[in-house]
């Protein structure tokens, strides 16, 4: 499934604050990506439509199953590109994190496959 990177953030931010509160708000959702509470019931209403999101009028928004596999996805590869960058080039955590940010929704899967198999090579666990 190939997506907008804009619509990849919010499942990424979805996904990190259900991981952390069981669900998330338009409130932390519009915080997290510095956007507005609109443009976040815009992009939830869009996600709901494509079957990603449960999202309650005025209240919790979570994932669906679908949703759930999708974003754990992009997840992975942005810990996979920020451990990469740490290791590789030395930049601080904070660094590579923000980089990885960037890098996450444009990197091909042989490139990803590829910094796995340097940080494998190198006896880094890519398990944080």
């Amino acid at each position: 499934m190939k997506n907008s990177e804009s619509m990849e953030m919010y499942l990424e931010t979805i996904h990190i604050l259900e991981k952390s509160y069981g669900h998330a708000h338009v409130v932390e959702i519009a915080k997290r990506l510095g956007v507005s509470k609109p443009s976040v019931s815009q992009a939830t209403n869009y996600l709901k439509g494509k079957g990603l999101v449960n999202k309650e009028a005025y209240g919790t928004i979570t994932l669906t199953k679908k949703g759930k596999e999708f974003s754990k996805q992009i997840f992975a590869n942005h810990q996979l590109i920020s451990l990469f960058l740490e290791h590789s080039l030395e930049l601080t955590a904070e660094e590579a994190d923000k980089n990885a940010c960037r890098m996450e929704h444009v990197l091909s899967d042989d490139i990803l496959e590829a910094m796995k198999t340097y940080l494998y090579k190198n006896n880094v666990s890519i398990d944080r």
